[in-house]
């Protein structure tokens, strides 16, 4: 039996690329560039990687990527894109959890909830962290976006969903954020490529500062730093708050 985040990516290839929050890619990959001091040839690994729009835009200037998702049928699109505008990009189906990399990359990247922490458990969140940072070389950074579990303790994640309905192609409804867990269970309804409804049973796993700041330590990262996640907008001048959705978080090895 697939899991909901294996079917909701499931021919959903184009309209994912439509959605709202894919549409700040360039300002992401501005931030990207900036920490990495503009050094290209620098080798990045995209974790989650989906349609390839990180990987694509950040082999236009000149990096050397590698993408992984779980979703053939995302791979397939990403392709098919990077075909098109002639850039080698590696893709690859893997399981975050059970990556074959090891002191390979100067960075790598999970934008946009790629892959953690949609996982069913804590343990295996971790072990996409665990395999993240394995990945990277001696003194590489670790560039990822999360759930900060914060805003729920302060907001409706409902409410925030509501709000952002009208500019995207899912909506979620039946949300019950678990304080226990920290999980937001929800009930998603998405047209895919072919113009099917899906109604997928979703949860998903929040973190608080604290939490990623200890479970990055006890993998033997360094310099941790987690500001506000402004779609399109990264930067380490925006400081976390309850009314922060999503939190950017920075590590080195």
């Amino acid at each position: 039996m697939k899991h909901w985040y294996e079917t909701l990516f499931e021919n959903y290839a184009l309209q994912y690329d439509n959605e709202s929050f894919t549409q700040g890619t360039v300002g992401e990959c501005n931030f990207i560039e900036r920490e990495l001091n503009f050094n290209k040839g620098s080798r990045i690994l995209d974790i989650g990687c989906g349609t390839g729009r990180h990987c694509i835009e950040l082999a236009k200037r000149w990096f050397k990527l590698t993408g992984i998702d779980l979703s053939e049928s995302q791979l397939d699109h990403a392709r098919e894109k990077a075909k098109k505008l002639h850039l080698s990009i590696d893709f690859q189906k893997q399981d975050a959890r059970y990556l074959p990399f090891s002191d390979e990359f100067d960075l790598a990247i999970m934008i946009c909830e790629g892959a953690f922490p949609l996982m069913e458990t804590d343990e295996m969140n971790y072990q996409i962290l665990q395999n993240a940072a394995r990945a990277l070389k001696s003194n590489g950074k670790l560039i990822f976006t999360t759930l900060n579990g914060l805003y729920p303790l302060y907001h409706s994640v409902k409410d925030y969903h509501a709000a952002e309905k009208k500019e995207s192609n899912a909506s979620m409804h039946k949300n019950t954020f678990d304080i226990m867990t920290f999980r937001d269970h929800n009930i998603t309804t998405i047209v895919d490529d072919s113009g099917h409804t899906k109604k997928l049973h979703c949860n998903e796993r929040y973190y608080v500062p604290s939490e990623i700041t200890w479970l990055l330590k006890s993998l033997g990262l360094k310099n941790i730093d987690i500001y506000g996640a402004n779609l399109g907008a990264f930067s380490r001048n925006d400081k976390l708050t309850t009314d922060s959705f999503e939190m950017l978080v920075i590590a080195e090895k």
